[in-house]
């Protein structure tokens, strides 16, 4: 989902509690990721892991000028031959520290592995987020949450987008309007068609 779509989204849903909730949480990621120079770590489940997500994190922390909200995700099942950016495992979890921010994203309750290396990761002094059901052990163990209920209005991939989208503008002053977003387009357009730097 492009910007252009995600502005069409916002108007759909002004006047739900939706916008503001979506614009909330991705304050508290962005507030927590930028306060201490990064350290953002994702995490989903082994059944879903949310990718997406952290692909349109780099894309606005490049777009923002906000590099702490490019994430490192952490994945269940990575291999040392994977790329780089796909072979974080869950011992990254074990080694997260004061400072860091955990952001869970998870359609259901996260099984007891997983619920273990979160609270782990929680008494280690690192801030957590949890994206998905709203209710049991991960939601009262996260410090901030974001419920999308399994059948609601939005499910949780277009919620992903909101978040990424409002993580990315929240550093942006107060004023803006369509003559902001208007500047966003111009100046991602402007980055698209722009000629290859020379090389020397």
């Amino acid at each position: 989902m492009d910007a252009v779509r995600v502005a069409l989204l916002r108007e759909v849903l002004a006047g739900t509690e939706w916008l503001g909730a979506t614009r909330r949480f991705a304050g508290a990621l962005r507030a927590s990721a930028v306060a201490h120079g990064g350290g953002l770590l994702l995490v989903g489940t082994p059944e879903y892991e949310p990718w997406h997500l952290a692909a349109h994190l780099v894309d606005e922390a490049a777009w923002s000028g906000t590099p702490e909200l490019a994430p490192t995700l952490v994945r269940h099942a990575a291999r040392a031959s994977d790329p780089a950016h796909l072979a974080v495992g869950l011992g990254r979890l074990a080694a997260a520290r004061r400072g860091e921010t955990l952001l869970v994203v998870s359609p259901d309750e996260p099984g007891a592995p997983l619920l273990e290396r979160v609270h782990d990761v929680r008494r280690a002094g690192a801030r957590v987020l949890a994206l998905g059901p709203g209710e049991g052990e991960l939601t009262a163990m996260a410090h901030e949450t974001l419920a999308v209920p399994e059948g609601g209005e939005l499910d949780l991939d277009t919620v992903q987008h909101l978040v990424s989208a409002g993580a990315g503008e929240n550093g942006v002053p107060s004023g803006r309007g369509r003559g902001w977003f208007r500047d966003r387009l111009s100046r991602l357009a402007e980055s698209l068609t722009a000629p290859p730097p020379p090389r020397w």
